[in-house]
């Protein structure tokens, strides 16, 4: 179906739905380089005045992708819920926003829609919104999951602690858990990015954080983020697996080029929540996100980047997943390319999530070529925490040594938290006034008798 409007005599008009939505996207190097953006500020606000007035159910009717020609076209469709859509089944996307906005709509009323917005639906109303308003909206949004804590409480902000090294060294590995520990990070999940595929390192990973776990009785739970059938393969030979972590897509081509299918995350989840590794939940899988992996795998289909990300939102909440984080900047300037496009992103992305019913967080980072740093972070990482992100990234220093890429760092987190008064996971919380790290105040108390306590055996007792 085409769409047209009129600005001062002169008529824009849009071929359909895809190519009406990247239009009205804001500025996106991505877009440009996949020759889809506007061409100019007026054809933008042209296409946002059509999308504005295009009434929700039209998403229901014609697709981005057909759905003869794509799984996840298939799954936003077979599992669209029309009871929960009813409530706003009669809105235009312009009345949903200023719905959405409304004060009267709580946590409760938009857990309640959620299931009957499809991933395009929040696309455009986001693409018709400020900076202030995906803020304000994802503010109310509380997703919580549960594995050995909980995480998305309102008034709470989680942490992974993102212990990477360069060749997988155990003391370096733990040296960089106990760091973080020691700024009260660690609560969303104890996660390396191995450097190693081999199954080998995987399984010697996942023990050396179990072992420390166990060591310490600590509320957490650890992921290595390698790809998810060596996950399975680590479960075959009995590796204490917590959660199953794997990067996705918004379209089936850009899934099946990282070797996933939806059967197989299927499969994959079904089999980490057969070990029954969670103490109070059992949401089991943690899945990685970032605008621009659809059109680097050149499996986009003429979609816009924000558009194929939402549609990856989809995959998530298929499962059941503990983190759902969107790696914002890391792909390159190539798709966002300076920093009001890596901000405007972070918070497209994590409104989305947090609208479609996701426990959303969000990796700020970008990379050295962009045009950011790390004030533009902070800028992020606070209008996040505002808008009440489930958790945030931990990186020693917020220089990645393994990944080459900058993020944000333990006293980043430390921060934000005191800045806004965010607590931790309460369970986790509890467990570092136990370990004498924090007190009841949230002020640091450690002894040198706790430090020497936390040090890995071999290799680090002098810094005690």
């Amino acid at each position: 179906m085409a769409f047209a409007h009129t600005i001062r005599g002169t008529t824009y008009r849009f071929d359909d739905l895809k190519s009406l939505l990247a239009k009205a996207s804001p500025s996106r190097s991505g877009d440009d380089l996949a020759g889809i953006a506007a061409e100019s500020e007026i054809v933008r606000a042209a296409a946002k005045f059509v999308l504005a007035d295009l009434p929700l159910k039209h998403f229901l009717n014609e697709s981005v992708i057909p759905y003869e020609e794509d799984d996840i076209t298939r799954l936003i469709v077979d599992t669209h819920d029309a009871q929960a859509f009813a409530p706003v089944s009669h809105l235009t996307v312009g009345q949903f926003r200023e719905w959405l906005l409304n004060s009267t709509q709580t946590a409760d009323t938009l857990r309640a829609i959620s299931r009957g917005l499809t991933p395009e639906m929040v696309a455009a109303v986001s693409k018709v919104m400020r900076n202030q308003d995906l803020i304000l909206v994802a503010s109310r949004c509380n997703v919580v999951t549960r594995f050995r804590n909980t995480i998305g409480l309102p008034g709470t902000m989680a942490v992974r602690l993102q212990p990477n090294h360069p060749t997988d060294d155990p003391q370096g590995v733990l040296a960089s858990v106990v760091d973080g520990l020691l700024y009260g990070c660690g609560d969303a999940v104890i996660g390396v990015n191995p450097a190693s595929d081999s199954i080998a390192s995987t399984v010697r990973l996942l023990h050396l954080l179990d072992e420390f776990r166990l060591r310490f009785d600590a509320p957490v739970q650890n992921c290595v983020l390698t790809h998810i059938t060596n996950t399975m393969q680590a479960m075959e030979h009995s590796a204490p697996v917590d959660l199953v972590f794997q990067s996705i897509a918004g379209t089936q081509k850009a899934n099946e080029s990282f070797g996933i299918t939806l059967s197989l995350l299927r499969e994959a989840e079904q089999a980490a929540l057969s070990l029954q590794r969670g103490t109070i939940g059992s949401d089991c899988m943690y899945f990685e996100t970032g605008q621009g992996s659809a059109l680097s795998a050149g499996a986009n289909f003429g979609v816009d980047q924000q558009t194929c990300e939402a549609r990856a939102y989809a995959v998530a909440r298929m499962c059941r997943p503990l983190l759902v984080n969107t790696v914002v900047g890391f792909i390159g300037p190539e798709y966002l390319y300076d920093s009001k496009q890596i901000i405007r992103a972070g918070l497209e992305d994590h409104f989305c999530g947090k609208l479609l019913g996701l426990p959303m967080g969000c990796d700020v980072c970008y990379t050295n070529h962009a045009e950011a740093d790390q004030n533009d972070m902070d800028t992020l990482l606070t209008l996040l925490a505002v808008a009440g992100v489930n958790f945030i990234i931990g990186v020693p220093g917020a220089d990645d040594i393994m990944l080459n890429y900058q993020s944000t760092s333990f006293h980043d987190a430390l921060y934000v938290r005191r800045a806004l008064g965010l607590r931790r996971a309460p369970e986790f919380e509890a467990w570092l006034r136990r370990m004498q790290i924090f007190d009841e105040k949230g002020e640091f108390t450690l002894s040198r008798r706790t430090l020497a306590r936390l040090l890995p055996q071999k290799g680090l007792e002098g810094l005690a």
